[in-house]
């Protein structure tokens, strides 16, 4: 009851943030003000590339470096993002405009110009950081009176002169940056709303030779000449002098401190999404109905006419699924490794919807990097003592003895499995010499934290459930166990699981789409209202599903439903992957071997995770349905 209130509670809180915008947050961190002068300082992220997956530093390229490079404390979560914040040479002062501003000269080797070439040729962009905002640079949208803001600005792009047909590549080293801020009319002070760019590549030149106060001709403050576009622009070749330039504008803006994310935040196709939602909320929640008056309208008229059997003393012989009592509550086959499963998908549970209820109300803003990941991974941790408790009470209901074994396994199972998918596609990113990688103090990190807090947690909630009395059976079981009548066709196992794992996966499909595109399209999701929703009709649809065929199942007199209940709302995960798998071939421009592996070995460690929740969904499902319907019923 508590559960289902606190469901109500978190709806009516959804429907309410997301009925006035779809962006609610709040800040991650504490407004700054500047006032007139104030040095400004441009952080750098990694360079980013929706082709490869592979994210690299930004002094992998030979750009412009400081004096001294000096790294940015980053959490867990930016560094498993392979976020990598750096100083830069970039720097303002708050509403002073600047005109082409000399940063470096660079003359291309060899090397350096195959550097630049490749990172052009996967499209890769880059990251900057202003006052915690990201550098984006916005697009007009020609079908609509609107603006979009892609994250960060490519390297380069390729190209070819007029009258020939050789491609060239060129590099952006003119930043045209607009700074944005509301100002204070009473202190005169001001904060950043607002950090967007306009790249040029742009042949630089100038007279004479070289030197610290060389005048450029192509880009003079002094003569007004500013670089408005890109028609003679910088070729990347070995040999070529390539001279990087910058102007920093400054515009008042009326958009306030805490609403500065929201231009961000906005989806570019929301009216799709707003009705592919409702779509499917309609669709879903008519078919849970009909399900539910199906099922609540059968199960009345069969244990009415059972108990007026019993009643009555009728000698005739039982039918359906009061035939199976005997038998229903015998333990499975690999009993051990069920009880295990359910405590491990019972810990996802809990860490999804703690995660979820944060989100909702604000509390993981994109403003605060890597913090939605942190908070998962910690979460997760915690959570093990509700795996060792789950676990653990219905190992001992299937009449076990030995707790630690099974805490043990509820422990390392489903970490250990996917801690080896990770550690290859880790290798991997490393071979590639990639930012993604996971260095090894932060592997140390997550390693201390599954041994050091997780591990002893699920052995307390394992002491803990063991401790309990064990469940009682409403019904006894027989000791001999009776047989299995032939079953029709479409009572199959594999296809009544394969049904299943249909309408749970209908039910967050186009949800899952969004998702995948801020993952690996490198935008941003912060729409957690629509998909808690989602979420609730998940485990609404995973446990309808689940409970109608176990009932046909049981109906049929087949009495082995406690994998099958597991299995029919976890084959979902089936239709996740083979769905990440069109989605890879449809939206994805992926072409080389190692970003396709990493996108199938993280994929198979979503779908593992997503079979472990939803199976864990069903599985309940059942156990709470065949307790209820057996101790309804009058058996001698």
């Amino acid at each position: 009851m508590a559960f289902s209130r606190s469901i109500a509670f978190s709806a009516f809180l959804v429907l309410l943030f997301i009925n006035g915008s779809l962006c609610f947050y709040l800040p991650g961190v504490a407004p700054q003000d500047f006032q007139k002068g104030d040095t400004l300082q441009v952080k750098v992220n990694k360079l980013s590339s929706t082709k490869t997956q592979l994210p690299y530093t930004y002094y992998s390229l030979p750009y412009c470096t400081p004096k001294k490079i000096v790294d940015s404390a980053e959490n867990l979560g930016e560094v498993l993002r392979g976020d990598r914040i750096e100083n830069s040479r970039y720097v303002f002062k708050m509403r002073e405009p600047q005109m082409c501003n000399i940063v470096c000269k660079l003359v291309l080797d060899a090397k350096t110009a195959k550097a630049f070439k490749e990172k052009i040729d996967d499209e890769y962009r880059v990251n900057m950081i202003l006052d915690n905002l990201p550098l984006v640079v916005p697009i007009k949208r020609v079908d609509q009176d609107s603006t979009v803001y892609q994250l960060g600005f490519h390297v380069g792009l390729k190209g070819q002169y007029s009258g020939s047909k050789e491609e060239k590549f060129f590099i952006h080293n003119h930043l045209a940056f607009t700074v944005r801020y509301h100002r204070d009319l009473l202190t005169e002070s001001a904060r950043i709303v607002g950090f967007e760019v306009k790249p040029f590549s742009v042949k630089h030149e100038y007279e004479g030779k070289w030197e610290e106060k060389t005048r450029l001709t192509t880009c003079d403050p002094h003569a007004k000449h500013t670089v408005v576009n890109s028609n003679t622009p910088q070729e990347v070749e070995e040999g070529k002098e390539i001279i990087f330039t910058y102007d920093v504008e400054f515009q008042e803006s009326d958009v306030k401190w805490a609403s500065r994310w929201d231009a961000y935040l906005l989806m570019s196709d929301d009216q799709i999404h707003w009705f592919s939602i409702v779509n499917s909320l309609m669709i879903v929640l008519f078919l849970s109905g009909m399900v539910a008056m199906i099922m609540l309208r059968t199960l009345y008229r069969d244990i009415s006419k059972y108990n007026e059997l019993e009643t009555q003393e009728e000698a005739q012989e039982e039918t359906g699924w009061k035939l199976v009592h005997g038998d229903v509550f015998r333990p499975p086959n690999n009993s051990d490794l069920l009880c295990v499963y359910v405590g491990t998908g019972v810990q996802f549970f809990g860490m999804i919807l703690v995660t979820m209820l944060f989100a909702v109300l604000g509390f993981l803003s994109p403003s605060n990097r890597g913090g939605l990941m942190t908070v998962m991974l910690l979460l997760w941790v915690f959570m093990g003592l509700l795996a060792g408790y789950a676990s653990a009470r219905l190992y001992k209901m299937f009449k076990g003895s030995e707790w630690k074994k099974i805490s043990l396994r509820t422990a390392v199972m489903f970490p250990a499995s996917v801690s080896a998918i990770f550690f290859v596609l880790n290798g991997l990113i490393w071979g590639q010499k990639s930012s993604g990688a996971v260095p090894f103090g932060t592997m140390f990190a997550l390693i201390f934290l599954w041994f050091g807090i997780s591990v002893p947690l699920v052995f307390v909630g394992g002491y803990i459930g063991f401790r309990k009395p064990a469940i009682e059976n409403p019904v006894k079981t027989n000791k001999i166990p009776r047989q299995i009548p032939e079953q029709a066709w479409y009572m199959n196992p594999a296809f009544s699981v394969l049904i299943g794992g249909i309408l749970p996966f209908g039910a967050v499909f186009i949800e899952l789409f969004f998702i995948l595109t801020s993952i690996w399209l490198n935008q941003f999701y912060y729409i957690f209202g629509f998909l808690f929703l989602v979420f609730v009709i998940l485990v609404i649809t995973c446990a309808e599903i689940t409970v109608v065929l176990c009932y046909f199942q049981l109906c049929s007199e087949d009495y082995l439903w406690w994998w099958r209940s597991y299995l029919t709302s976890g084959s979902s995960a089936l239709y996740l992957f083979l769905y990440a798998t069109f989605y890879f071939f449809t939206k994805l421009e992926i072409t080389k071997l190692v970003s396709a592996i990493l996108y199938f070995g993280y994929m198979l460690i979503a779908s593992y995770a997503f079979f472990v929740v939803t199976g864990t969904i069903g599985f309940y499902a059942c156990f709470w349905f065949t307790r209820l319907i057996y101790s309804s019923v009058k058996i001698d």
